[in-house]
Parts: C-alpha cells; structure tokens; sequence
C-alpha cells in the first residue's frame, strides 16, 4: 500500500505540489492497520489503493487520499484537528498519531458508533467523537489548528472557516456530488483573509446535514 502511495505521489507531484509527503505522514500509514477499519466482505481488499463501500452509502478513501489530505493539513504534535465526516474512523485514527487531539463528526450514529468501538479496541485515546452535522463544526471546542472534510460541499461551510484558527488550513473536497470536484486547500492567515487553491480532481460521497 506504501508503494502505491509513493508511486501516486509521484505521478501526480505537477499537481500536488511536492514529490514526497512528509515522512511522518507515512509513517502513520504504516502503523494504522486499513484492514481494522474495512468490513469483513472486504477484508481480501484492505491494502488496495482504492475507495471501499462500508455501508450506508459511504466509503472509506483511498489511502493515496487519505495520506495527501493528512499532509496537505501539516499537521503538528500539538494541534486539534477537526474532521467532518468519520465515516469508519480511519482518517481520524491516521492523524491521532500526528497530533494531540483529534474531534470528529458523523452524521450517521451508527457509523460513528461503529467507529468509536474500533477507536477503543486499538486504544486510539485521543480521538473524540459526536453524532451531528459536520456543516456546523464543533464550535464548542474551536478554533482548531486544522480541519479536515472527508465529504464533498457544494460551497466551503462559513462555520468551518469560522472554527479555524489563524495560520490554519483547512483540507476539503468542493464540488457537486458524484461529478467533477477539486480537492481544495483553504489558508486562513494571520488577519484572517481566507485564499483557497485547488489542488486536484477527486471524487467524494457528498457531505449531509441539516444546514447548508
């Protein structure tokens, strides 16, 4: 899976901007075990460098994805990570061995149930979980270092924007469902101005929620 990954990188660098990610990204890669996180109908299919259905309409992302979401974020030791979309917990469970905390959201209470039990059984401590719309965020625990959303949005939420911290970036896919979208990296600076760049083609389960 590791070489899929470099080999992805590689041929997509003109792009993302860069021809290696960042060592400790893939080191996180490493040591997460996929399979814990794919249903047992895929189990033969766990390592493979590509999207899995895990129920409810939902998949869990390429590691490629995975791997270059978590990098683009930068993420650092003591960060507080926000994620929209839990989905079945993977992404979460890469980046809690990159940062201090991770929060993360599910629309869907039994996939977030689902997620938090395999969080418990592979002792992930630094990951907290919420049933909710990821549209709205966690502002109770903002602003957050980084966010990352697992779900393409028609349009950046102005909440998420609004739970970043200044010098923070925020990692989402934009676009219409099941059609074109662009992976999208958003920089809030110090003032707070907002610049967005568009850093490849990708293809997500649409983000849902109660507030658009």
């Amino acid at each position: 899976m590791l070489l899929e990954i470099e080999r992805e990188v590689d041929y997509t660098r003109s792009m993302i901007g860069r021809s290696r990610l960042d060592e400790r990204v893939m080191q996180a890669m490493k040591e997460v075990p996929r399979h814990a996180f794919v249903p047992s109908a895929a189990q033969d299919q766990a390592y493979y460098n590509g999207p899995l259905p895990i129920g409810h309409g939902q998949t869990i992302s390429q590691p490629y994805i995975v791997a270059l979401m978590t990098d683009l974020l930068e993420p650092r030791a003591d960060h507080r990570i926000l994620e929209v979309g839990t989905g079945s917990g993977y992404q979460a469970a890469v980046l809690s061995r990159l940062v201090a905390q991770v929060f993360t959201l599910e629309v869907i209470a039994s996939l977030s149930q689902q997620a938090r039990q395999r969080f418990d059984t592979l002792n992930y401590t630094n990951i907290r979980c919420r049933v909710g719309d990821g549209n709205a965020g966690w502002p109770e625990e903002a602003p957050f270092d980084g966010i990352i959303v697992t779900a393409a949005a028609p349009t950046i939420p102005q909440s998420l924007l609004e739970q970043l911290k200044p010098g923070a970036r925020l990692v989402i896919p934009i676009g219409q469902p099941y059609y074109h979208q662009d992976l999208v990296l958003v920089e809030k600076a110090d003032d707070g101005a907002i610049s967005a760049n568009s850093i490849l083609g990708v293809a997500f389960v649409p983000l849902v929620g109660q507030t658009r």
